[in-house]
């Protein structure tokens, strides 16, 4: 078995995660996490407690799991931090509520150093204050395993308005996007392409990146969703809205199907790689409708509603669009030669 990158403990300010108790892990790891803006009890409890202030709480949850979701070769544990907090900021902001607090359970291999561990604390506290200010971890669960697992738990706060759920899109609005659309999953193509011996991942030489690659990859293992625009988009009146996770093509057709309606692409409007913004996945950009010139600063028009289609709920320039995208049971190393 490969060494896991953060192993070798290389001196005794470095130790294994064999070598301290929990309690020490956790002090570590809260020592690097600030307070969450609405925690009334924080860690070091048997729960947290956080105040609602408008009587409603989103929640979402999410796992990454060393193997389908990432590969360590790949991302640095201050990587996989930060992408364990965006992915689910991203979900609580496609119901149109600000994030407020994250649960983090890790299982981690006792091989693993304390050091690792601490930088993906680094990632998590990062994470939250560029995308979601005042969102911090507030509890969670450690334990160890043979395989390195991140599961995290967000929740957020209304603000006193209705969620803004996929299913709420009517014919004549319109279809707009805010964020990145493909970049990530051309990132995780060089990825597979580029940083393999013998089948197996190897550390990315960034020396070897192109123009315009290293983004392309940064967006794969560090996303940077448009957490504030969530709220503002359903301050704006968004009809439907949702976290695009799975490659737009895949989660516009799950919008659609929700709404009973056909989302109407334009070509033109996403970019200069069409294919690629349709197909990629984990971008974890928003995709909303919104009522004819609601369209709030942010976002940008890319289609429109118009009725059900049987032959097809999504569509690109009037032609029916193959569905495409993320899927974590894919056979990476078949689909990438």
């Amino acid at each position: 078995m490969p060494r896991l990158p953060g192993s070798a403990a290389a001196d005794p300010d470095d130790p294994r995660i064999s070598d301290v108790s929990e309690g020490a892990l956790l002090r570590a790891i809260l020592a690097r996490t600030p307070a969450a803006e609405l925690a009334l009890i924080g860690p070091g409890d048997d729960a947290a407690v956080l105040a609602a202030p408008s009587g409603s709480v989103v929640a979402t949850t999410d796992t990454l799991v060393h193997g389908p979701d990432f590969r360590l070769a790949w991302s640095s544990g201050y990587d996989l931090g930060w992408k364990a907090a965006a992915v689910n900021l991203a979900d609580v902001a496609a119901m149109g509520a600000r994030p407020t607090a994250l649960l983090v359970a890790l299982a981690i291999p006792r091989e693993m150093t304390v050091s690792f561990v601490e930088r993906l604390a680094d990632g998590l506290r990062d994470a939250g204050a560029a995308l979601a200010p005042g969102c911090a971890v507030v509890g969670g669960d450690l334990t160890t395993s043979d395989v390195l697992t991140i599961a995290v738990t967000a929740l957020g706060d209304l603000d006193g308005r209705a969620p803004v759920t996929r299913a709420g899109a009517r014919v004549g609005d319109t279809v707009a996007l805010a964020g990145e659309a493909g970049a990530a999953g051309a990132g995780l193509a060089i990825l597979f392409q580029r940083f393999r011996r013998g089948g197996e991942p190897v550390p990315v030489d960034g020396a070897s990146l192109g123009p315009g690659e290293r983004e392309l990859v940064d967006a794969q293992l560090r996303p940077a969703p448009p957490v504030g625009l969530g709220p503002v988009a359903a301050m704006a009146g968004a009809t439907a809205m949702m976290d695009v996770s799975d490659g737009l093509a895949l989660d516009a057709r799950r919008m659609a199907e929700a709404s009973g309606v056909t989302l109407e692409l334009r070509r033109d409007a996403l970019g200069p790689a069409p294919e690629r913004a349709l197909a990629g996945g984990e971008d974890h950009a928003l995709l909303a409708t919104f009522p004819p010139g609601a369209l709030p600063p942010g976002f940008r028009e890319i289609g429109r509603v118009v009725p059900a289609r049987a032959e097809a709920r999504v569509t690109c320039d009037d032609e029916p669009v193959d569905v495409a995208g993320w899927d974590p049971y894919r056979d990476w190393d078949a689909a990438s030669g």
